[in-house]
């Protein structure tokens, strides 16, 4: 397939480095705003359960909406990208998102809210892959690690940092101001875009609408699974159930004629790339246990160790900035080094970071808090921009947008999956917990007996029933977020053993001296 109005990368000169930086910079911008709405907005939920008059449970549409949106929208990308040039959808998707953004601040209702964030996640969906296609086509070959570098900087910030600029917002100024802050943002990334961007990529192509159908109902339906399942009881439900199994037999279709039509839309048919597919399989894993540990740490310090919220963010924050640190510091030289290896010791830095955190206590502090973020914060910068890496190496130039929305969609539901999973062990191991501890506290144990004489009481008396009982949920909640650690950090050890099967990376002299004319 040949572009009719072919880009910069593919076809013609690379822009030059002054232009470059601006583009990096365009692009870096707009990811990080709309990755940051994955996760501003989780803090701010309780403020707007009072304003928008809805419980506890039906704000929850709030995230669900927009991450279901997000999902089904990041196949199309790569349509609407050869349909309308990535120059121009780039343009309507940060202009759109920034428009919905501002129409979240107004609502004044949860369906106003729902439908405002659903229009937002479609219109955002498109800005990630696109962004990192970029990046892909704007740097020769031999410098391809360090645009990944770069580009996993916003990529990892993003909703690393969300719950922290969601509660310092919410805490000094109005939640609605979560979503105004996208405005002067997204004016400046548009104006960014506008003036640097000059990539199209455009070409003949259309729609398969069975295809396209299949696919919203397949990802729509595994989202919603996904992220209600453990609130509304799993199988127990027939929704979740009769969602399941529709969303199984969408996606059986959606993949057979994905791989059959090796059609533009949602191209699935690209993972028989075999570094594509086998950096699909780590990224979601590793999204797994990346957004797992970001929604149990959260939890731990505001449930068990009663930080205020704008504390936790800030104690969340350090892992962000390890990451950026990370990648920034081995951006010049990491397309001299072997991204296998990279990923080795990364996903090796993660393990040790949930290792360390299987011996949380009740009475650990804020060193003890920061010390494995910091450590899993370097892991991920070490895992994110060399698994971008061997994604694309055995890609040909005019499938990099294909290969960036499928990658980005594994990471998406790898997002999804980790935190269903994480929270459904996290509860059954809490209920667990629970009946073997409060198992042994009897009237009759004379453990119990001397705690209630040692309190000057008896354990009949209400109150040390009570300061039992209280105790009992913080311990088994405690052993929970142990127990949690510990499996996540099962889950980044098995994915190493799946790097051998990569294609090793093109020679970087071979590609630097294709590459020169």
């Amino acid at each position: 397939m040949t572009a009719s109005n072919p880009s910069m990368a593919s076809n013609g000169p690379m822009p030059p480095g002054a232009s470059r930086t601006m583009i990096t910079l365009a692009v870096m911008l707009s990811a990080i705003m709309v990755l940051l709405d994955m996760t501003i907005a989780n803090v701010s939920l309780p403020h707007m359960m009072g304003s928008l008059g809805v419980t506890s449970e039906q704000v929850t549409w709030v995230l669900t909406s927009y991450s279901m949106a997000e999902a089904i929208f990041i196949p199309l990308a790569s349509y609407f990208s050869l349909r309308f040039g990535s120059r121009r959808l780039l343009l309507v998707s940060v202009a759109g998102f920034m428009v919905m953004s501002a129409a979240c601040g107004q609502a004044d209702s949860l369906t106003e809210m729902i439908v405002f964030r659903i229009l937002q996640g479609a219109f955002g969906a498109s800005v990630i892959p696109l962004s990192q296609s970029i990046m892909v086509q704007i740097y020769p070959q031999e410098e391809r690690g360090k645009a990944m570098a770069l580009f996993s900087v916003g990529i990892l910030l993003g909703p690393i940092l969300g719950p922290t600029v969601g509660g310092l917002i919410t805490e000094h100024m109005d939640w609605r101001w979560i979503f105004y802050v996208n405005v002067p943002v997204g004016m400046l990334c548009l104006t960014l875009l506008a003036v640097f961007v000059r990539l199209d990529g455009r070409d003949k192509t259309s729609v398969d609408w069975p295809l396209v159908f299949g696919m919203a109902i397949g990802i729509g339906l595994l989202q919603l699974v996904l992220e209600r399942g453990n609130q509304d009881g799993w199988f127990s439900s027939n929704t979740i159930l009769f969602a399941f199994i529709i969303s199984m037999i969408a996606w059986a279709f959606f993949l057979q004629r994905s791989f059959r039509t090796k059609g533009d839309i949602a191209p699935m048919w690209l993972l028989k790339d075999r570094n594509l597919l086998l950096s699909c399989i780590v990224m979601t894993g590793f999204s797994m246990g990346m957004f797992g540990i970001t929604q149990l740490q959260p939890m731990m310090l505001e449930q068990l160790l009663n930080y205020p919220v704008d504390t936790t963010g800030f104690v969340m924050a350090p892992r962000g900035l390890a990451s950026a640190i990370v990648l920034l510091s081995i951006s010049r030289i990491i397309d001299r080094l072997d991204p296998r290896m990279l990923i080795v010791v990364g996903l090796v830095l993660n393990g040790i970071g949930s290792f360390m955190m299987m011996s949380y206590s009740l009475d650990i502090d804020v060193y003890w808090v920061l010390l494995p973020s910091i450590i899993q914060g370097a892991g991920m910068g070490l895992v994110f921009a060399p698994l971008s890496q061997l994604a694309y190496a055995t890609l040909s130039p005019k499938n990099t947008v294909g290969g960036a929305v499928i990658f980005n969609l594994c990471r998406t539901l790898g997002s999804s999956f980790g935190i269903s999973i994480v929270n459904t062990y996290f509860s059954q191991i809490q209920q667990k917990e629970w009946h073997a501890l409060g198992g042994g506290v009897t009237p009759d144990n004379p453990v119990v007996q001397q705690l209630a004489a040692s309190q000057g009481t008896t354990v009949t008396d209400p109150s040390f029933i009570a300061s039992v009982t209280q105790l009992l949920h913080q311990q088994s909640t405690l052993l929970a977020f142990v127990y949690s650690f510990g499996f996540i950090m099962v889950s980044y050890i098995v994915l190493i053993p799946l790097l051998a099967l990569f294609k090793k990376p093109p020679d970087k002299k071979a590609a630097k001296a294709e590459a020169s004319p």
